[in-house]
């Protein structure tokens, strides 16, 4: 049994300790469902997941995983960039999840890009209630993801600390660019 958790592994475990039953939660990058799934399944019948792709596959990876476990009622599918979000979601959320790259399966040359994921996360920061997380797996290598990467782990070195708590969780002993984590957390609105 491993006691350190990969990156996705650990940023579940983070997230089960903020998302309560009846919570409103985003899952900025819906890819295959997984993640949103999960959020649904912390949310309960009371709570909502926002789910956001920009590609049709993704929506119905995900639409046919939420319906596998009776979780239609809790989810809204949004075909539409996670940077856009504040477009769809008005009320304070407690969680935020985004897994960077290209859809496992799908075509690599449509991934997620630094410039839209830096807006997407900085209005997840805005949406956050007090106390609400959002986490981040970077996944970077082979074909894709060093331009955002780059990008990003620069940008959360901005991020204001009175505000805002940021976490990297990185595994450099590990080869072939293993996702690194970012958590963060909001102090004060």
């Amino acid at each position: 049994m491993c006691v350190i958790k990969n990156s996705l592994g650990q940023s579940h475990d983070i997230i089960m300790k903020v998302v309560k039953e009846g919570d409103h939660v985003i899952d900025a990058t819906a890819g295959n469902g997984n993640d949103t799934a999960f959020l649904a399944s912390l949310v309960g019948p009371s709570g909502r997941v926002y789910a956001f792709d920009i590609q049709e596959p993704a929506i119905e990876n995900t639409r046919r995983r939420i319906r596998e476990r009776g979780f239609e009622e809790r989810v809204v599918l949004i075909k539409d960039g996670h940077q856009n979000m504040d477009l769809y979601v008005q009320e304070k959320v407690s969680a935020v999840m985004f897994n960077l790259g290209y859809l496992p399966g799908g075509d690599h040359s449509i991934q997620t890009r630094g410039q839209t994921t830096i807006a997407a996360i900085n209005k997840s920061m805005e949406l956050l209630k007090k106390g609400g997380l959002i986490t981040v797996v970077v996944y970077y290598g082979g074909d894709s993801g060093f331009d955002e990467k780059n990008q990003i782990m620069e940008y959360i070195k901005t991020i204001d600390f009175r505000r805002f708590t940021v976490m990297k969780t990185e595994f450099p002993n590990q080869p072939n660019c293993p996702p690194i984590l970012i958590c963060i957390e909001k102090l004060f609105p």
